[in-house]
């Protein structure tokens, strides 16, 4: 059988204050075994978990690894406004005319992820070149 991942491992600076951040981010919460100043720190989502571990070395480079998230239940921009509310910032901005594309942001610590369209956005898109195409062949 194959291996399963358990967790994405991410080295930080302050464990339980990016927990918390991505914790909120991914509505979710942090462990309750974990408290401030815990060189580790867990947060577990219903797609899987992430664990914060302390390192002493700053982040020096771009991520090899980033999560890409989906908004469920609002839009990509909605999702964006509230990321910048809980502490994340723009890193580069590539929606397009059209509501295409997505947004690269990075965490309180500097670490890179993606804010995507929800489903609903990739429908409604869908249906609208669908309907486009319809209309040009007839």
């Amino acid at each position: 059988m194959a291996s399963l991942v358990r967790h994405v491992t991410i080295d930080c600076a302050d464990a339980y204050t990016l927990a918390t951040f991505w914790a909120a981010a991914l509505d979710s919460k942090v462990s309750d075994d974990d408290k401030p100043g815990d060189p580790e720190a867990l947060v577990e989502t219903a797609a899987g978990a992430l664990l914060f571990i302390q390192v002493p070395e700053a982040k020096s480079v771009k991520n090899r690894v980033h999560l890409d998230l989906q908004p469920q239940d609002r839009s990509r921009d909605e999702e964006v406004e509230r990321l910048l509310a809980l502490g994340a910032t723009v890193f580069e901005d590539h929606r397009k005319p059209g509501g295409l594309g997505w947004v690269t942001m990075v965490d309180p610590e500097g670490n890179e992820f993606c804010v995507e369209r929800s489903r609903a956005e990739r429908e409604a898109t869908e249906a609208a070149a669908a309907s486009t195409a319809t209309a040009a062949s007839e």
